[in-house]
């Protein structure tokens, strides 16, 4: 009798033991903390390659849950709808932003990064007809590097699609005749450097020669010029002063008799 009342206690020590270690690697696996948790709806616009159920988010690099679920929008198939659960007493707020970050280049491993640059701190809520919070998204830094790569591809496309319209066959051919004018001109030149010399040549003589010459004879005619213009005006203030000089002259008149 006591040793079928030793084995059934035993017994139950150990089915008891089992399930509590059953129950504790439950609680552990499914990440059972005690904390409480909000649910929020993200869509994001691009693809979600490496992010998977279960996916931590991070509040400015601190976890603070993570990803609950991931589908395609049905409305939109291009719209990827996740749903996270989040910490209560997370700020979330209608200037919280959410977009998708990668631990490694190599492991490929994403997670959702949560930021709020305090543009608008008042609480986010669930508007009508939502059945969770709507975090708005911002483009993931791959999103950012294919549409800048995407946008320069396009600029290099414009710019030899411009040169190929500018180097067609007519454009190409005035182009050709224009390089044929300009050896033209400079086989001419070349061929008249001799006689352009002796241009030059001779107007540097001529130019010497009207230094050497023809200057100074001006200068004295202007010289006499300026003389004769001086001397008529002095003529002209005797003559204003003593008419008679036209008479008799500017010599003195004979004394009369008795002067």
């Amino acid at each position: 009798m006591e040793t079928n009342i030793n084995y059934t206690a035993v017994g139950i020590f150990i089915i008891t033991l089992l399930g509590c270690i059953i129950l504790g690697i439950i609680w552990l696996s499914s990440g059972l903390t005690g904390a409480h948790y909000k649910t929020y709806k993200v869509y994001m616009q691009e693809s979600v390659t490496g992010l998977t159920s279960d996916s931590i988010v991070a509040y400015n690099g601190v976890e603070v849950g993570n990803v609950q679920n991931i589908e395609i929008n049905k409305r939109n198939p291009h719209l990827v709808e996740l749903l996270l659960n989040i910490k209560d007493g997370t700020p979330i707020t209608n200037g919280t932003r959410a977009k998708l970050a990668s631990k490694s280049m190599i492991s490929g491993v994403s997670y959702i990064s949560l930021q709020d640059k305090g543009t608008d701190m008042t609480p986010l809520i669930k508007l009508p007809g939502q059945p969770y919070p709507v975090i708005r998204t911002e483009p993931s830094l791959f999103m950012q590097w294919d549409t800048a790569l995407t946008q320069l591809s396009n600029s290099f496309r414009e710019i030899t699609a411009s040169i190929k319209g500018l180097l067609d066959q007519e454009n190409l051919h005035a182009l050709k005749q224009t390089f044929r004018n300009i050896r033209e001109i400079t086989d001419t030149i070349s061929a008249d450097r001799q006689q352009i010399g002796v241009f030059i040549n001779s107007s540097s003589k001529a130019v010497r020669t009207f230094e050497t010459q023809t200057l100074p004879d001006a200068n004295q005619a202007i010289q006499n010029l300026n003389n004769m213009t001086r001397s008529l005006s002095d003529a002209a203030t005797d003559i204003k002063r003593n008419p008679a000089i036209l008479l008799r002259g500017k010599a003195p008149a004979t004394p009369g008799p008795g002067e």
